[in-house]
């Protein structure tokens, strides 16, 4: 009658598959300079702000280490 579904986990598993790949081409454009300098500079912005965010959570595990 209807097919099996797809469970939880194989959904998150294909849509990290989907993602990764998609990153893989975007870094391979990215080193190839085939980026538009527009979408670069929102590149940069947000992998500065990702590493903004990474080390507020290390000093703060840091302190809960400390404490």
């Amino acid at each position: 009658m209807s097919e099996p579904l797809m469970t939880r986990e194989q959904c998150f598993i294909n849509a990290r598959r989907a993602l990764d790949a998609a990153r893989e081409r975007r870094d391979r454009a990215r080193a190839a300079g085939l980026l538009d300098p527009a979408k670069e500079l929102v590149l940069r912005r947000i992998e500065r702000e990702m590493r903004a965010e990474q080390a507020a959570a290390d000093r703060a595990a840091a302190l809960d280490r400390a404490a």
